[in-house]
């Protein structure tokens, strides 16, 4: 083996190798990253624009959704909770508990039943029910800024996500035999639980404590909150690492360590929501551009484009949409007409594994998401504006 070629062989059994392998593979994510971290480090209006933009977003957002998942996965790890064991024994029960697991905050619920339905552990309708009622992980977002908000949509979304989930059983005829498992969605795995998984998780607790304190108004005073200030821009520096560095796309393979998954995702969650405050906080500070114009122009159609825009696959434009609802741009009917038609991440494996499956159960959620957005629209148009 000539020299070169011994150099890149050790290169590449090294952790050095492997990091620049991971960055070579995910050249966007590095390319967002760098944008994000400049803009940090600016000065002027568009620095003091974007750390404060952060700041909420990790304090009042990431660290809730870092606590929620953490939850959530460690249950499933410490306490065995096998969910999909669950789906495939509650009979009669099937549809509300279906319907229980789209609605918890983020894509997991959602993918469990997801995949219960592609192993033939899980009925249609039971499909329908678990999308209809996941908001994703806008759901973070919304809880996070706006609670009274968020518990009509996650109420509303579980009663319409019932009737659905029966409803379609009813009259819809699908089959849902186990899939052969060339067919299976394969969801890579990050691998053995790192230090930066562990220190960012840590970062996360302590940004919850003043994510509460936030909520509370507790020590409200100057160095409170340069101390949020700065443990913000670690934490969200540091998760871009663990985000830019991770094989994984939008979610986590659950063999891995739950500290790892709470690392990956809430990283991956907090990207958008940072893209969608930025993205406001430059529209309304530095264009002429009248987004509430805009959009008043629009209204009518805004619960529409709500619903429409929950066919995207993914949390991005969801959580892009739920951030111009918190400021006061876009009426509640847009985001609860968006939170039924929209299945967040849990889209993804459905695409990949049940292709048709997805497409009906798509289609079948747009009806009451219609129905629901305008009858907010005309019955109670100022309601939780």
């Amino acid at each position: 083996m000539n020299l070169p070629n011994l150099i890149i062989a050790t290169n590449q059994g090294s952790l050095v190798g492997q990091t620049l392998g991971r960055l070579q593979k995910n050249p966007k994510r590095v390319a967002v990253s760098i944008v994000i971290v400049m803009l940090l480090l600016w000065s002027g209006d568009i620095g003091d624009v974007t750390r404060n933009a952060i700041r909420d977003a990790f304090i009042q957002v990431s660290s809730f959704v870092g606590f929620t998942l953490f939850a959530f996965y460690g249950a499933e790890r410490y306490f065995g909770l096998n969910l999909q064991k669950i789906i495939a024994q509650s009979n009669q029960f099937e549809i509300p508990f279906a319907t229980i697991l789209g609605a918890i905050p983020g894509c997991g619920g959602a993918i469990l039943v997801v995949t219960a339905y592609a192993s033939g552990r899980a009925s249609f309708g039971a499909l329908v029910a678990t999308l209809v009622g996941t908001m994703g992980d806008a759901a973070f977002l919304l809880i996070a800024v706006k609670p009274d908000a968020a518990l009509v949509v996650i109420g509303t979304s579980l009663i319409i996500g019932m009737l659905s989930g029966f409803v379609v059983n009813q009259f819809v005829s699908l089959p849902n035999h186990p899939l052969p498992k060339n067919n299976l969605f394969v969801v890579p795995r990050i691998g053995k639980l790192q230090s930066i998984h562990l220190l960012l998780c840590i970062i996360l607790l302590a940004g919850l404590f003043l994510g509460v304190s936030d909520l509370l108004q507790i020590n409200q005073t100057p160095y409170w909150d340069n101390f949020a200030l700065y443990l913000s821009i670690v934490g969200t520096i540091i998760g871009l690492l663990v985000w830019t560095l991770s094989p994984t796309t939008t979610m986590t393979n659950t063999h891995d360590h739950p500290i790892s998954r709470v690392a990956f995702e809430t990283s991956f969650i907090t990207v958008w929501i940072i893209g969608g405050f930025l993205a406001y906080e430059y529209l309304t500070h530095f264009t002429p551009f009248d987004i509430t114009s805009f959009f008043l122009a629009s209204f009518p159609y805004l619960p529409l484009i709500g619903v429409i825009i929950g066919f995207i696959p993914g949390c991005g434009p969801q959580i892009v949409l739920t951030t111009l609802y918190i400021n006061g741009i876009v009426p509640f009917a847009a985001i609860m007409g968006n939170a039924i038609s929209n299945d967040g991440d849990a889209l993804f494996p459905a695409i990949a594994i049940a292709p048709k499956a997805a497409f009906m159960a798509t289609i079948y959620s747009a009806i009451p998401a219609l129905i629901v957005a305008y009858s907010f629209y005309f019955l109670l148009p100022s309601f939780l504006n």
